[in-house]
C-alpha cells in the first residue's frame, strides 16, 4: 500500500522543488517504510538545497548504511560531523560518530 505522506511530499516539492524541510520530510518517509532507495536520493536533495542541514547528513548516513553502501555512509559520515560541528550540533555529531565507528572495516 502506498505512503499517502510520500504522495503528499511529492505533490508539495512539484510547487516548491527547493524547499529543503520537503525533501527531508520525504526522505524520512521513505526510511520509515524502510525503502533506503528512494530515501536516498531524496536526503541527499535535501542536502544540496541547503548543505549545512545536519540532520539530512544523519538520515542519509542512516539510510545508506541500512542500504550496505557502507562507504558512502562513511564519506557522508565525516562530511556530516564537519557540517554539524559548524552547526554546533553535537548530537548530531555523536550519532554520526557511532554510525561510523559501527561500519565495517574498509
Amino acid at each position: 500500500m502506498a505512503n499517502p505522506k510520500i504522495d503528499q511530499f511529492k505533490k508539495v516539492l512539484q510547487m516548491d522543488p527547493k524547499d529543503e524541510t520537503l525533501w527531508f520530510g520525504l526522505g524520512k518517509a521513505y526510511m520509515n517504510d524502510e525503502n533506503w532507495k528512494e530515501a536516498i536520493p531524496a536526503l541527499e536533495q535535501c542536502i544540496q538545497v541547503k548543505p549545512e542541514y545536519s540532520a539530512a547528513y544523519f538520515a542519509l548516513a542512516q539510510s545508506l548504511h541500512q542500504a550496505h553502501e557502507f562507504e558512502k555512509c562513511r564519506a557522508i559520515c565525516t562530511e556530516g560531523v564537519t557540517v554539524a560541528t559548524n552547526n554546533g550540533n553535537l548530537l548530531v555529531i555523536k550519532n554520526l560518530e557511532a554510525l561510523k565507528t559501527s561500519l565495517p572495516a574498509p
